[in-house]
């Protein structure tokens, strides 16, 4: 997805890639419009709305995988389709940076597939759906840290590595190790080191900043 004077021309993707993880949604659907309300939310201008898309959503992969989540594309979209539900009740009234509220929905999310994942006693089906608690941008503001930290060939990497869905991830990556002159192989070894030293340093970035 890229964006453009002329427009952010990734809404038409961004919007299907959406509505494709939100399929499981029975009660809600999302729409045009709804995902219209959500850019302004981000941004009152269009291109910047999609720049700020972009680079939340590849905080949120980046911060996924260093956790160790498997699927962290996915739980990205999932987070930003359940961003976009609240989104057109509170976005008239939330005040400061939405980026900090990602990073609590996705977190949440996440802890929610590792609970589905291991085995757990039945619970009543009609148990209200928890809120998430309240925004910590220490995940973000650290991430940003660390990531400056980082070498430029590894922070290029990981920025250009965590991009794209399905097929097009893969291509991309092919790309990528064609050009660093590098097998898939070895890509996906110095993409996972990399990461690696990136949650070492989140982790010890969150143990040193003060929580809200």
């Amino acid at each position: 997805m890229v964006c453009r004077k002329s427009g952010w021309v990734g809404f038409p993707r961004a919007l299907e890639c959406l509505k494709r993880a939100a399929i499981m949604r029975k009660n809600w659907e999302l729409t045009a419009e709804a995902f219209d309300k959500f850019l302004a939310w981000l941004h009152p201008n269009r291109d910047e709305a999609g720049k700020k898309y972009e680079q939340i959503r590849r905080h949120l992969v980046i911060i996924l995988s260093c956790r160790g989540c498997e699927t962290p594309e996915e739980l990205a979209d999932e987070t930003f389709n359940r961003v976009i539900r609240r989104a057109q009740q509170m976005a008239d009234t939330y005040e400061g940076d939405p980026a900090p509220y990602f990073i609590t929905v996705a977190n949440n999310l996440f802890y929610e597939h590792r609970s589905k994942v291991r085995p757990q006693a039945e619970l009543p089906l009609d148990l209200p759906q928890p809120e998430p608690e309240p925004s910590d941008d220490r995940d973000y503001d650290c991430l940003d840290v660390c990531m400056q930290e980082l070498k430029p060939a590894n922070r290029d990497l990981v920025l250009r590595y965590y991009r794209e869905n399905k097929q097009a991830k893969i291509d991309h990556r092919k790309q990528l190790a064609e050009e660093l002159g590098i097998g898939v192989n070895a890509l996906r070894i110095r993409a996972h080191r990399t990461r690696l030293t990136l949650q070492e340093c989140i982790d010890d970035c969150l143990t040193k900043a003060p929580a809200i």
